[in-house]
């Protein structure tokens, strides 16, 4: 019997990703997190169904830069934890992609694969729509996002035990004013210390630096007295903010769990402004902010210990 020859109408990419395979994991199966870094470079993507499951559907629109809206709709045919996802595009071009899971301890192997229905397909698709380039830069685009993702998430606390701190915003005064406090309470800087944002990787769609915004702090966490810590940020005009007496401090809440963190973040809303939506943000936290009927300004944060 002659052996069935695909070479001809398929795709095949690889990459070993700095990452562990649970955030590898987490970003490509968590809507939240893929529509971040889906496609190649210059779209963005809007998700309205995506059931990780065996006969699960994943409705997804691509925004080309030119403006052009990209329908696609895919059925996952097999998903196995940690190991593999294959879902089969039944949209036009249509195809079987399967994505293989590897851990390399701390790392992870991902393999990528495309089988298209006919070789007629898979020359118009590449010829039009160049999708050999494209999967070459998806797979870079996931590998700049689990960067930036797993270098905040090492900078996170390191316990789930639940806390409360306050929350200081400064016009980029924060490390003049930590220092200050810091001197008056005899206190120190806990944590990873003083986190600059030109510490982070540049992630997709982020705006580049100046080498003045580069110096200003983008977390840092002061420990007083009695255990009390107070954190803090630089939130300047050049960044587009704009500080007031009053939107400059928030009560920040670490909840124990997801779940409890997203009961307080919809009971401290009723009634009041949501100034970001709660959501998996690309630094690896599940995270939102919401000014209450009474006028307090509160951040929820929820960073599970991985």
């Amino acid at each position: 019997m002659e052996k069935n020859n695909t070479a001809d109408r398929e795709l095949r990419i690889s990459r070993l990703l700095d990452a562990p395979i649970d955030l590898v994991w987490e970003v490509w199966t968590d809507p939240e997190h893929i529509k971040n870094w889906w496609g190649p470079n210059g779209f963005t993507n809007t998700i309205t169904k995506m059931e990780i499951q065996p006969n699960g559907a994943w409705d997804l629109v691509m925004h080309g830069p030119d403006g052009t809206d990209y329908k696609n709709k895919s059925i996952f045919r097999e998903v196995v934890k940690h190991e593999k996802i294959v879902y089969e595009h039944i949209s036009g071009p249509k195809f079987l992609a399967t994505i293989l899971f590897e851990k390399k301890q701390d790392k992870t192997f991902i393999q990528w694969h495309m089988l298209f229905n006919t070789k007629e397909e898979f020359i118009q698709t590449v010829k039009t729509f160049k999708a050999d380039e494209g999967l070459k830069q998806n797979l870079e685009k996931l590998n700049v996002y689990l960067e930036a993702a797993f270098t905040i998430r090492q900078q996170l606390k390191k316990s789930t035990m639940a806390r409360v701190t306050n929350y200081l915003n400064f016009p980029g005064t924060t490390e003049e004013a930590m220092n200050f406090y810091k001197t008056i309470f005899n206190g120190k800087f806990v944590g990873k210390g003083i986190q600059r944002l030109g510490d982070v990787p540049p992630h997709e769609g982020m705006p580049p630096l100046s080498d003045a915004d580069k110096k200003l702090i983008l977390h840092i966490e002061l420990e007083i007295f009695g255990g009390y810590i107070i954190m803090a940020t630089d939130a300047p005009e050049s960044m587009g903010f704009t500080l007031t007496s009053g939107n400059n401090m928030h009560i920040s809440l670490e909840p124990e769990s997801r779940a409890e963190t997203k009961r307080i973040f919809e009971a401290l809303s009723e009634g009041g402004k949501i100034t970001m939506p709660l959501e998996d943000m690309f630094f690896g936290a599940y995270y939102g902010s919401v000014t209450d009927k009474y006028g307090i300004n509160w951040m929820l944060n929820f960073a599970e210990k991985k």
